[in-house]
């Protein structure tokens, strides 16, 4: 049997570093996740606001805030994510920067918000996490990135 596999060109065929792709796709979906999740607490954030009674209230808890607090604090943690998704898309690199620190910043609001929307909240902290290890292994970004 034969094959019938035209041999590779390494003009035209450059090897990619495995990894590399994997970082660089996962820079694009933090991306798009970083926007997404910045949309989704804006709009938890703008029915904390407008509905003081849209969450559960809970009886003693030690983080506890007034619902309209978190609603603002939603809000405007939504929009700089956003903000910063919209800054990974672009490329730049303190969208980069900003999308590291905002996704920790986001899974400690979520972490004190877990009382109150428990799986949305789980589910938001894992997105973060994803984020941050997105963000912090590709390779792409930093000092003598042309170079490689």
């Amino acid at each position: 049997m034969s094959q019938n596999t035209a041999p590779r060109n390494p003009r035209t065929a450059p090897d990619r570093d495995t990894g590399a792709v994997w970082a660089a796709g996962g820079t694009l979906f933090a991306g798009v996740l970083m926007l997404v999740t910045g949309v989704m607490d804006i709009l938890q954030g703008i029915a904390g606001i407008a509905e003081d009674d849209i969450y559960a209230r809970l009886g003693d808890y030690v983080f506890k805030f007034n619902l309209t607090t978190w609603g603002w604090i939603h809000l405007v943690l939504g929009i700089v994510v956003a903000i910063a998704g919209y800054g990974i898309l672009k490329g730049a690199e303190w969208g980069r920067v900003a999308g590291i620190s905002l996704a920790a910043l986001n899974v400690v609001a979520q972490f004190l918000f877990l009382p109150y929307h428990p799986w949305w909240s789980l589910f938001s902290m894992a997105i973060s996490v994803f984020v941050i290890w997105a963000l912090a292994t590709d390779r792409s970004y930093g000092p003598g990135a042309a170079a490689r």
